[in-house]
């Protein structure tokens, strides 16, 4: 089940820190043990505005749609920083799931060096690594949160979803795809007697694998490819053509489950194991049974949301300061600002900012979460183009996506036929 919370995974746009740390920020509000200030508002406003322009927004209706969005900034932040705090309190851990984006996130890029792709990350978002993975992180937490708290307890019968299924049935005919988990043993620098036992020890792992120990725990302890293995080998959806054909066609021939023998690459040994295939056509309604729940839950999960976070704002410590509006207030709690002198600072450097940047400013804000303004899924095309959206694209365009991280593509620099 996936949520997103923003236009695109990744619409980092006029972001980055101030280098002047002697200047003073205004505390906006205070949630709990979290702050907002001034400065995260004017960022929100510059990204909102950023996503807007993206969309085509122009001139006035640009000016338009910014005055309809602003007045709800305020809330947006403080719906996020509340659904990130639930979920700590849940105990939900999402690390896995985060090393899982960023491994999208880097089999995208085509960089399998980390530190490169650390560096091209805050080359292209002007924000550190660990800024950038902290927000992945929030925004992942928040889905979840969701996820558990109000989509858990929706029911839709199933006789809505096959009439639903009945009447959109376009929308549910797949091109043919496979989806896969790897593993490296890499052979680059070594010599012929250790890429002999590379090989020996790739064939030794499939042996296990066939015998019933799970791939991906095998592929999180043994694979020598550092931008999957943390993710437990998981790669991210193939169609046919993406592929090189001697791959393709073991893959796309097989039957989920498969772990292929040691396929040898100029770079190492690659064992694959088909997780699920999609023959192209029709899919029926079991394999789409749980993505129609998900649509036909939408109208009602809007409200349910909102309820949610008006009971976590009920019992939050909320301060807010005069001549700044929370939209989304509970009725009847005061937010009034108290003298700061027996509570926080009324103000704090940004060098006091920067240190609790990873807590307090978040990117994914939530209007209404999981949807636009207008209650409808927002694509990951309005994010920048370049750098791909939050789950790894697997379009044809994916060139420069390298045999070490991922396997060889008909398109890319390990496609070429040996």
């Amino acid at each position: 089940m996936r949520f997103s919370l923003c236009a695109g995974t990744f619409a980092l746009v006029g972001m980055g820190l101030a280098a002047d740390v002697h200047v003073v920020e205004e505390i906006v509000a205070k949630i709990n043990g979290d702050i907002i200030t001034r400065g995260d508002l004017d960022t929100a406003r510059r990204e909102t505005a950023a996503r807007l322009q993206q969309q085509g927004a122009s001139g006035q209706a640009l000016e338009k749609a910014l005055k309809d969005e602003e007045k709800d900034t305020l809330r947006d932040q403080i719906d996020t920083l509340l659904l990130v705090q639930h979920g700590k309190d849940l105990n939900i851990n999402v690390d896995s799931d985060v090393t899982k984006r960023i491994a999208e996130l880097q089999i995208t890029s085509g960089i399998a060096d980390p530190d490169k792709f650390h560096d091209w990350l805050h080359e292209k978002f002007g924000i550190p690594y660990e800024e950038i993975r902290q927000k992945i992180h929030d925004q992942i937490l928040t889905q979840r949160v969701i996820s558990q708290e109000v989509m858990s307890r929706i029911n839709v019968p199933h006789s809505e979803v096959e009439k639903y299924y009945a009447e959109h049935k376009g929308d549910f005919v797949r091109k043919e795809q496979v989806f896969l988990r790897q593993i490296l043993i890499a052979t680059d620098g070594k010599t012929p007697d250790q890429a002999a036992q590379a090989e020996k020890r790739a064939k030794d792992l499939v042996a296990r694998a066939r015998k019933g120990e799970k791939f991906a725990e095998l592929a999180k302890q043994y694979s020598d490819d550092e931008t999957t293995k943390d993710s437990f080998g998981e790669l991210p959806p193939y169609n046919r053509g993406q592929l090189r054909k001697d791959i393709e066609d073991i893959v796309f021939k097989e039957k989920k489950g498969y772990v292929t023998d040691p396929i040898k690459l100029p770079n190492g040994f690659l064992i694959l194991r088909i997780e699920e295939r999609y023959e192209a056509g029709q899919a029926p309604l079991e394999s789409v049974e749980n993505e129609i729940q998900e649509r036909l839950s939408m109208p009602q999960m809007q409200p349910k949301v909102r309820e949610l976070l008006t009971r976590l704002r009920e019992d939050a410590f909320l301060e807010i300061r005069a001549g700044y509006l929370d939209s989304g207030a509970a009725p009847g709690k005061s937010t009034a600002w108290q003298d700061p002198a027996q509570l926080k600072p009324e103000t704090v450097t940004k060098q006091e900012v920067a240190a609790h940047r990873h807590r307090k400013r978040l990117l994914w804000t939530v209007p209404i979460p999981g949807t636009d303004r207008n209650g409808n899924f927002p694509t990951a095309n309005t994010a920048d183009n370049s750098s791909g959206s939050g789950a790894a694209s697997s379009s044809s365009g994916s060139a420069s996506r390298t045999a070490s991280a991922a396997p060889p593509t008909s398109g890319g620099a390990g496609a070429a036929k040996q």
